[in-house]
Protein backbone atom coordinates (compact mmCIF):
# COMPACT_ATOMS: atom_id res chain seq x y z
CA UNK A 1 0.00 0.00 0.00
CA UNK A 2 2.69 2.39 0.45
CA UNK A 3 4.66 1.62 -2.83
CA UNK A 4 1.48 2.67 -4.46
CA UNK A 5 0.98 6.08 -2.44
CA UNK A 6 4.90 6.87 -3.98
CA UNK A 7 3.89 6.18 -6.85
CA UNK A 8 0.51 8.13 -6.98
CA UNK A 9 2.29 10.85 -5.28
CA UNK A 10 5.76 10.59 -8.01
CA UNK A 11 3.11 11.00 -10.77
CA UNK A 12 0.50 13.54 -9.39
CA UNK A 13 4.15 16.04 -8.84
CA UNK A 14 5.24 14.34 -12.60
CA UNK A 15 1.70 15.79 -13.85
CA UNK A 16 1.67 19.39 -15.98
CA UNK A 17 0.04 22.13 -13.73
CA UNK A 18 -3.52 22.86 -15.43
CA UNK A 19 -4.77 26.42 -14.76
CA UNK A 20 -7.89 28.05 -16.02
CA UNK A 21 -7.86 30.17 -19.01
CA UNK A 22 -7.20 34.15 -18.49
CA UNK A 23 -10.65 35.25 -16.91
CA UNK A 24 -12.19 38.88 -17.96
CA UNK A 25 -12.74 40.50 -14.73
CA UNK A 26 -13.78 43.88 -15.92
CA UNK A 27 -13.64 45.64 -19.47
CA UNK A 28 -14.76 49.02 -20.53
CA UNK A 29 -15.24 51.29 -23.82
CA UNK A 30 -14.90 54.72 -24.45
CA UNK A 31 -15.81 56.28 -27.58
CA UNK A 32 -12.86 58.46 -29.15
CA UNK A 33 -14.81 59.87 -31.97
CA UNK A 34 -12.70 58.19 -34.95
CA UNK A 35 -13.03 54.58 -32.76
CA UNK A 36 -12.88 53.35 -29.27
CA UNK A 37 -10.67 52.74 -26.32
CA UNK A 38 -10.90 49.92 -24.52
CA UNK A 39 -9.50 49.19 -21.10
CA UNK A 40 -9.49 45.06 -20.10
CA UNK A 41 -8.83 43.58 -16.31
CA UNK A 42 -7.79 39.67 -16.81
CA UNK A 43 -7.16 37.43 -14.14
CA UNK A 44 -4.70 34.18 -14.90
CA UNK A 45 -2.77 31.87 -12.98
CA UNK A 46 0.58 33.00 -14.43
CA UNK A 47 3.32 30.83 -13.65
CA UNK A 48 6.24 32.44 -15.87
CA UNK A 49 7.34 32.91 -19.31
CA UNK A 50 6.11 29.08 -19.96
CA UNK A 51 3.05 29.68 -19.00
CA UNK A 52 0.88 33.09 -18.95
CA UNK A 53 -1.93 35.00 -20.28
CA UNK A 54 -0.29 37.01 -23.45
CA UNK A 55 -3.31 38.65 -25.27
CA UNK A 56 -6.53 39.61 -25.73
CA UNK A 57 -8.99 40.63 -29.00
CA UNK A 58 -11.72 42.50 -29.38
CA UNK A 59 -14.12 40.58 -31.37
CA UNK A 60 -18.20 41.81 -32.97
CA UNK A 61 -21.23 39.40 -33.06
CA UNK A 62 -19.38 36.88 -35.59
CA UNK A 63 -16.31 36.69 -34.61
CA UNK A 64 -14.90 39.26 -36.60
CA UNK A 65 -11.52 40.53 -34.98
CA UNK A 66 -11.71 44.17 -34.49
CA UNK A 67 -8.77 44.35 -32.19
CA UNK A 68 -5.75 42.61 -30.98
CA UNK A 69 -3.74 43.50 -27.89
CA UNK A 70 -0.58 41.44 -27.34
CA UNK A 71 0.98 40.84 -23.42
CA UNK A 72 4.66 40.61 -24.02
CA UNK A 73 5.50 39.19 -21.01
CA UNK A 74 3.88 37.18 -17.89
CA UNK A 75 2.44 39.15 -14.74
CA UNK A 76 3.16 36.68 -12.11
CA UNK A 77 2.85 39.11 -9.18
CA UNK A 78 0.46 41.82 -10.78
CA UNK A 79 -3.10 39.68 -10.79
CA UNK A 80 -5.25 41.19 -11.69
CA UNK A 81 -3.85 43.20 -13.99
CA UNK A 82 -5.60 46.21 -16.09
CA UNK A 83 -4.27 46.62 -19.77
CA UNK A 84 -5.37 49.03 -23.10
CA UNK A 85 -6.23 48.83 -26.47
CA UNK A 86 -6.68 52.34 -28.16
CA UNK A 87 -8.33 53.52 -31.38
CA UNK A 88 -10.27 50.44 -32.19
CA UNK A 89 -12.40 50.94 -35.43
CA UNK A 90 -15.89 49.61 -34.43
CA UNK A 91 -18.41 49.21 -37.55
CA UNK A 92 -21.33 51.62 -37.21
CA UNK A 93 -24.43 50.25 -35.62
CA UNK A 94 -22.39 47.85 -33.59
CA UNK A 95 -24.15 47.70 -30.00
CA UNK A 96 -21.81 45.09 -28.14
CA UNK A 97 -18.46 43.32 -28.62
CA UNK A 98 -16.85 40.33 -26.86
CA UNK A 99 -13.53 39.89 -25.59
CA UNK A 100 -11.41 37.42 -26.48
CA UNK A 101 -8.39 35.87 -24.23
CA UNK A 102 -4.79 34.14 -25.27
CA UNK A 103 -2.71 31.77 -23.01
CA UNK A 104 0.69 30.98 -23.89
CA UNK A 105 0.22 27.27 -23.55
CA UNK A 106 -3.55 26.74 -24.10
CA UNK A 107 -4.18 29.13 -27.01
CA UNK A 108 -7.64 31.61 -27.88
CA UNK A 109 -10.60 31.10 -25.65
CA UNK A 110 -14.08 32.64 -25.86
CA UNK A 111 -14.45 34.30 -23.08
CA UNK A 112 -17.96 35.37 -23.44
CA UNK A 113 -17.26 38.77 -21.69
CA UNK A 114 -19.83 41.28 -23.35
CA UNK A 115 -18.79 44.79 -23.63
CA UNK A 116 -21.68 46.94 -24.53
CA UNK A 117 -21.31 50.24 -26.71
CA UNK A 118 -22.96 53.64 -26.43
CA UNK A 119 -21.71 57.30 -27.16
Amino acid sequence: MKTRSIIFAALCAAAPAFAEAPKVVNAVAHSTGMGWDFDVTLAHEDTGWDHYADGWEIVDATGKVLGTRILHHPHVNEQPFTRSLRHVMVPDGTREVFVRVKCSQDGWKDSGFKVSLSR
